[in-house]
C-alpha cells in the first residue's frame, strides 16, 4: 500500500511514498503542507509523516503499534492508536517524535482518534466487547485524558469518529 494525493476533482493523482512497505491510513495537517500515516514493516507499525511533495519523510514514533494517526489543529501534535503491552489505547505526541503522552488506560481497545476543531478534546472508537463481540462505541475524552464521556449508546456498533467542519468544542 503506499500513499497518494489527488485534487477534488480527480484529477492531479500522485503517488507520495514508494517502497515495498505498507504506508496507509493518511492524515493531513490543516494547514495541507504535510501528512501524517502508518508505515507497516511486517513486525510493527509506526507514525511517519511526508510533505505534499513527498519529501521530508520523518518518523514519529518507534515504539510497538503506531495507527490511525490525526493532527491536531494546531499542527503541532498527533494523536495515534499505539499499544500498551495489554491492548489499543490513545497517546499523543509531539510533531517532531518528542514528548509522547498516553491519554487513555483502560482494559478496552481504543482506536482512530479524531481531534476536535478546538484542539480541547479527541474523539475514539472503544471495543468493549472485546475482540470476539464487536461492541464498539464512541467516546471523547480531553487531550490531558480526563472527561471522559461515551457519545453513542449499545444500540448499534459506533466505529468511527469526526467532528465534522467548523464546530468548535
Amino acid at each position: 500500500m503506499e500513499i497518494f494525493t489527488i485534487r477534488i476533482d480527480g484529477s492531479g493523482r500522485k503517488q507520495i511514498t514508494d517502497n515495498t512497505i505498507d504506508d496507509d491510513v493518511p492524515s493531513y495537517s490543516l494547514s495541507g503542507n504535510r501528512i501524517a500515516y502508518t508505515r507497516f514493516d511486517g513486525n510493527d507499525s509506526d507514525i511517519f509523516t511526508i510533505r505534499t511533495d513527498g519529501s521530508g519523510r520523518k518518523q514519529i514514533t518507534n515504539t510497538a503499534g503506531g495507527y490511525y494517526p490525526s493532527y491536531s489543529p494546531s499542527g503541532n501534535r498527533i494523536a495515534y492508536t499505539g499499544y500498551d503491552g495489554n491492548d489499543a489505547e490513545i497517546y499523543t505526541i509531539s510533531t517532531d517524535g518528542t514528548g509522547r503522552k498516553q491519554i487513555t488506560n483502560n482494559d478496552r481497545n481504543d482506536y482512530r482518534p479524531s481531534y476536535s476543531p478546538s484542539g480541547k478534546r479527541i474523539a475514539y472508537t472503544r471495543d468493549d466487547g472485546g475482540y470476539d463481540d464487536d461492541d464498539y462505541e464512541i467516546f471523547t475524552i480531553r487531550t490531558d485524558g480526563g472527561g471522559r464521556k461515551q457519545v453513542t449508546g449499545n444500540t448499534v456498533d459506533d466505529y468511527d469518529s469526526d467532528w465534522g467542519g467548523g464546530v468548535r468544542r
